[in-house]
Order: structure tokens, then sequence, then C-alpha cells
């Protein structure tokens, strides 16, 4: 079992996983030029961005 020193490390991962998705899916989208995958990836990002905003410690 796994305790959480941290308070905020539950967000950390939230947003990490939220950037590292985006930036594949906007990689993916221009590798075979698909708009609709770099769209997710970008709104993937802004979300990432938002939480670190929001949720800053």
């Amino acid at each position: 079992m796994t305790s959480s020193c941290h308070p905020g490390r539950g967000i950390r991962r939230t947003e990490l996983a939220l950037a590292v998705a985006g930036l594949t899916l906007i990689t993916a989208g221009a590798a075979i030029d698909a708009p609709w995958l770099l769209g997710i990836g970008v709104w993937g990002v802004i979300g990432a961005t938002a939480v670190e905003l929001v949720y800053r410690p």
C-alpha cells in the first residue's frame, strides 16, 4: 500500500499524463497528416495547462 506524502501528487500525475498523451497525439497527427489527431492532442495539452493553473500548490 502506498501513501502519498504530498497531497498534490495525484494532480501532478494527472497533469503529466494529459501532457504526454497530448504531445503523443500531436506527434502522431503530424506524422500521418491527420488534423483531428492534432486537435485532440492540442486539447489534451490545453487541459494539462488548465489543471496546472487551477491546482497550482
